[in-house]
């Protein structure tokens, strides 16, 4: 795999980047400019009524975060130049056929000045409405792809997917892609037009019998899980990014496309600061919510996995494998993203780093108190995680019935014990797929590529992917955690 220098590559290009407003494409975009100003344009797809709503978002929900910071001290008084030359918000929706770009004359320039399109647009709800998750994940993808094939100058569709389409794995799990229609349990075929009908047939009869917003949620819902488990997949989201995938193989036509399957993305390793993240993401949650003491009863067995991946290793990867497969015709790559297989990290130690943290920087709540918390109970089988559960509900109906007599003595007590139980029940039922994972991503094709990265001369401390890399007490206890407790908390 031979290739030339990424500034190169990058000075001159166009890209189109879907699904703009997330949090990798924000982190891609920056990096690209903050590497090769001398692209020629950013064409960044938002969902917005108008272009200029489009331009609002770029302003407030991109370019105004703390992650162009650097970018903004480079640049200085003519960032904002720099912004206004190079990248240009387009209002639209992947869910629509030319990405719902109303304006002919605005898609014919596009169509003819891409070079690279860059698909991160996705719905990432475990248990998202079937229509929702499958507009956005499934079909999303393939009028993506056929956007990019009206591009006269197109080099490469790059698809960032997730690692999580292989199902419920207990093996190694390879960089393979998706036969068309090929399920992971049973014999019958996925037929994706069939899909497609059954959710417009639910649609329909929701709307004969006038169901309300939260029934039709409900149903929508429930089909989606229904048909996710009936394939082998354990929700809606792995399923219809699963579902994407396929279409892409199967009408790539000649089109280079690279798919990318990165693990759980947690915060930035290092650029273009430390430690950014935005929202609460997977790894986040159940950090929230036991450095505030809502939390201390987990589920998962203490030497499982947890393969997460920090987010600007992601988008190197990302760019490596754009310069490395452009303008290969028939090219179809796909590239996991992970450390389970190179530098695994198990939910024991993920845990104690958790708990010396939080031991040694007490959280302070809006009352002025110290947070004290205890180290957590693991508990492997999902049985008995759901048997204690129930058994300290059961405390918490005693106490408040023997409250009734005593003057709420034991409120607080009780309160605090059924807020700790419901945290728990929830992220369990949100993250027992991962939780119960079993498998090990193994990423030959990735380090093929780190391999080709090095032999074509790629400055590694700018373009770093390597997991092997990552210190995980270091990175928890100076990296991630603080950024987690000053944007999260």
């Amino acid at each position: 795999m031979e290739f030339g220098s990424i500034n190169q590559f990058l000075d001159g290009k166009t890209f189109l980047v879907t699904g703009a407003t997330g949090f990798i494409a924000k982190i891609f975009v920056e990096k690209l400019l903050r590497v090769q100003p001398n692209l020629k344009k950013l064409y960044l797809l938002v969902r917005a009524k108008d272009n200029k709503s489009a331009a609002d978002r770029l302003k407030h929900e991109i370019v105004g975060k703390e992650l162009f910071d650097v970018l903004r001290g480079e640049w200085g008084k003519d960032f904002d130049s720099l912004i206004s030359q190079k990248v240009i918000a387009i209002a639209g929706d992947s869910t629509c056929g030319n990405l719902g770009i109303s304006d002919y004359g605005l898609r014919e320039e596009m169509w003819k000045e891409v070079d690279v399109v860059v698909n991160v647009a996705a719905t990432t709800k475990f248990y998202d409405r079937y229509d929702v998750a499958f507009n956005t994940n499934t079909l999303g993808a393939l009028h993506v792809l056929n956007f990019a094939k009206k591009c006269e100058k197109i080099q490469l569709l790059l698809h960032v997917s997730t690692a999580y389409v292989c199902g419920e794995k207990t093996e190694i799990v390879s960089e393979k892609p998706f036969n068309m229609g090929e399920p992971l349990r049973g014999t019958s075929q996925i037929d994706i037009d069939a899909e497609t009908k059954l959710i417009n047939e639910n649609l329909e009869d929701l709307k004969i019998n006038q169901a309300s917003e939260n029934r039709t949620k409900k149903i929508l819902r429930d089909l989606g899980h229904q048909r996710a488990k009936r394939y082998g997949w354990p929700n809606v989201y792995v399923f219809t990014k699963a579902m994407g995938e396929m279409l892409l193989s199967r009408f790539k036509g000649n089109l280079p496309v690279v798919i990318l399957r990165p693990t759980i993305v947690t915060s930035t390793y290092k650029e273009p600061i430390p430690g950014w993240i935005e929202g609460v993401r997977m790894l986040d949650a159940p950090l929230v919510a036991y450095g505030k003491g809502k939390l201390n009863i987990f589920f998962g067995e203490g030497n499982s996995i947890l393969d997460l991946i920090p987010a600007d290793m992601v988008v190197n990867a990302m760019i490596i494998a754009m310069v490395a497969h452009a303008n290969q015709p028939s090219s179809m790559a796909v590239y996991q993203l992970g450390t389970s297989f190179r530098n695994p990290v198990n939910l024991t130690r993920v845990h104690d780093i958790f708990f010396r943290y939080f031991t040694e920087n007490p959280w302070t709540n809006k009352e002025g108190r110290r947070v004290i918390i205890q180290r957590g109970t693991v508990l492997g089988s999902l049985f008995v995680f759901q048997i204690f559960l129930w058994l300290l509900l059961f405390v918490v109906k005693v106490l408040r019935l023997v409250d009734t007599v005593s003057s709420h003595q034991f409120q607080s007590f009780a309160d605090n014990l059924y807020t700790k139980i419901t945290v728990a029940m929830k992220l369990v039922e949100i993250y027992k797929p991962f939780l119960s994972f079993k498998g090990i991503f193994k990423d030959v094709a990735t380090e093929e590529l780190r391999v080709a990265a090095r032999r074509n001369g790629v400055d590694e401390t700018r373009f770093f992917f390597d997991p092997k890399l990552i210190d995980w007490n270091d990175y928890f206890l100076r990296v991630h955690i603080p950024a987690a407790v000053r944007l999260l908390f």
